[in-house]
């Protein structure tokens, strides 16, 4: 075999290493982003999917919806007035807990407005508030739960307490 052939195969073995590499290292890098950025939510996505790449693409998507949001801070007088509304039905919990807890998720629904966010369905807010507050999201999440069994009438009003406590870490970070 003349050396010019070697050679040549040598530096398309070596091309395609390079590229094999890079690609590897591009794919760490997004799976660290994604990872880093929605924390436990990275590992929800990939057990519901059927690979991890579903998982990512999932999660990518998510991030594009997020990124054309126009979320936006609150003014301080609406800050204030939403922490009051917080703080009444905090204060009318031990007269009517199932009622505050429906209370709860309409007020964490309506700031969920108010930042911008879609609030079209259960899921799909889960969806948008994964990208930005991953962290407290499964308080979120058993907070909708237990509001879900409160409206059957099927909650104690000690799972209305936690119903209240959950809904408030979200409420304070949306806040």
């Amino acid at each position: 075999m003349p050396t010019w052939v070697v050679i040549l195969i040598i530096a398309a073995v070596v091309v395609l290493l390079l590229l094999a590499l890079f690609f590897f290292r591009q794919r760490t890098a997004r799976q660290r982003h994604l990872k880093e950025r929605f924390g436990p939510e990275y590992d929800r996505a990939v057990e519901a999917h059927d690979s991890r790449a579903q998982a990512e693409r999932d999660l990518t998507r998510r991030e594009e919806r997020h990124e054309r949001l126009e979320l936006r801070p609150l003014p301080p007088a609406t800050r204030d007035r939403y922490a009051q509304e917080w703080t009444r039905i905090q204060e009318r919990f031990v007269d009517a807990p199932d009622r505050t807890v429906e209370e709860a998720d309409r007020l964490v629904t309506a700031l969920m407005a108010e930042r911008g966010y879609p609030t079209e369905g259960y899921e799909q807010r889960i969806r948008d508030l994964s990208v930005e507050h991953a962290q407290t999201l499964d308080h979120y999440r058993v907070a909708h739960e237990i509001s879900v069994r409160n409206s059957r009438r099927e909650a104690s009003t000690e799972d209305q307490r936690r119903a209240l406590v959950h809904y408030r870490e979200l409420f304070a970070e949306l806040l």
